[in-house]
């Protein structure tokens, strides 16, 4: 009989990073911040609705449109379309994520996964060039395949974060690669706004269409010219799995969402915490990228209003986040996360109550939403950290990561299915209402000292 050999795996710990290598990390995150800055957060939306409007026969520039378009036969509002296409590119990407994670983690060619995935999305996002007159359909087309490719590329991306550094390193790096992102979703999106001050015809509303489809096509140029980058600049490192695997990647992902679902129940308050995230964060990200369009559509604002308003929130996060932050250090993160979402509450009914076609409420709002913003979203993160099992973080991120995702179509759902009821994008608004409601209860709900440590974990002083 012939001898059955075990393939040995090298345990050799991997050469420590170099500062080029780190660096050309942190520039994905500069190249992919303008994909969700300049085309999901303002220019996507209503360039979407728009070109819907005209598939369903209204004038261009119309103050208001009641017509439908029939995607697959099925009749849609056309103000409800783009808030149906997110719901369907999130509820897709939820069954792609589990697999890209599975290849990336078996793959001993992962830049060629990221490269892939990026220039996959890039190309759709340079494409929506051809999205003239009323191709609606073409134009949500290509959001799908560029949506689903951002998410990929991003659990690719991350997948190099723990070869980059030791435990004690990785807040660092990751710090550094997300205010990188920030800084360069907010330049591109200054070069869009000082290109749209200089070109656009505020009579001529084919002029403004024009210039929301460039400024897309220019995220897409900017995603792909700056990717070149990091795929120059990382290392091939191969991990254990890509060394030992010899199963099929294709349906290992899927395996390992089972058997983290299976290991989150062991914790139930880790999992009620978990599904009250879910639940206010969908609210939060519904605002995020539905603001644009409800700024268009129903306050008549400009673009260049728009753009101002999202540098604001950009760089206002930042202060937010620190500022609730100290908030955190005296009465806790639990407490400090209620909090904001009383704030959230109160957003949502200062946007109900926003008069038309006034630049400077909606403004001060968007001043708000940035300080509320990076706080809700930085403490519900290390928040959930308390509750994670020792040696157990990568896992029960990624199970994070996945869910919210998973669960993020909800908001633009409920968005879409009452502006189809009413046509009113003020009642859709107010329904986002009760994310933050319910969330804030089922949050106040969790002994969030108990949860702690029924994870195993010491809780701090002061939650």
């Amino acid at each position: 009989m012939a001898e059955t050999v075990t393939p040995t795996v090298d345990d050799t710990p991997p050469p420590a990073s170099t500062r080029r290598e780190r660096r050309g990390w942190y520039i994905y995150d500069w190249a992919n911040s303008a994909f969700q800055t300049t085309v999901i957060t303002v220019f996507l939306g209503p360039f979407l609705t728009t070109v819907a409007e005209l598939a369903a026969g209204c004038e261009l520039g119309a103050d208001s449109c009641d017509g439908s378009v029939y995607p697959l036969g099925i009749k849609i509002a056309a103000g409800s379309y783009y808030p149906y296409l997110i719901s369907l590119s999130v509820f897709l990407t939820v069954f792609v994520l589990p697999v890209i994670g599975a290849i990336a983690d078996r793959s001993a060619h992962k830049k060629r996964l990221l490269g892939g995935a990026a220039f996959t999305g890039a190309g759709a996002t340079i494409a929506m060039a051809f999205v003239t007159g009323d191709r609606y359909l073409l134009g949500g087309a290509l959001f799908l395949v560029a949506n689903i490719s951002f998410g990929a590329a991003i659990v690719v991306y991350n997948s190099f974060l723990p070869q980059l550094g030791g435990p004690d390193e990785r807040d660092g790096i990751s710090s550094r690669g997300w205010a990188l992102g920030y800084l360069g979703g907010g330049l591109l999106l200054a070069l869009n706004l000082v290109a749209i001050t200089l070109l656009d015809e505020g009579d001529n509303p084919q002029r403004t269409l024009d210039l929301a489809r460039w400024s897309i096509v220019s995220a897409g140029v900017w995603w792909a010219l700056f990717t070149l980058v990091p795929l120059r600049w990382l290392r091939e490192r191969p991990s254990v799995a890509a060394l030992s695997s010899g199963g099929n990647v294709l349906t290992d992902g899927f395996r390992q969402l089972a058997r983290t679902m299976r290991e989150v129940k062991a914790y139930p308050l880790t999992l009620y915490f978990l599904l009250a995230f879910l639940v206010y964060n969908d609210g939060i990200q519904t605002v995020i990228t539905l603001a644009s369009q409800y700024g268009t559509e129903e306050l008549r604002l400009e673009q260049s209003t728009l753009i101002i308003t999202i540098l604001l929130v950009q760089f206002l996060a930042f202060g937010g986040a620190l500022s609730l932050g100290a908030l955190a250090k005296r009465i806790g993160a639990w407490k400090t996360v209620l909090l904001s979402l009383v704030l959230w509450t109160g957003v949502i009914i200062a946007a109900f109550r926003l008069p038309a076609e006034a630049p400077l409420p909606f403004m001060v709002l968007g001043a708000a939403i940035g300080l509320v913003l990076g706080g809700s979203q930085a403490l519900s993160r290390s928040l959930f950290s308390q509750l994670i099992p020792a040696g157990k973080e990568g896992e029960y991120y990624g199970f994070y990561e996945i869910s919210d995702k998973g669960t993020s179509w909800l908001g633009p759902l409920a968005f879409g299915l009452v502006f189809q009821l009413t046509s009113s994008y003020r009642v859709g608004l107010v329904s986002l209402l009760i994310f933050f409601v319910v969330g804030f209860l089922l949050l106040a709900a969790v002994p969030i000292r108990r949860a702690i440590v029924a994870a195993g974990n010491t809780p701090p002083r002061v939650l």
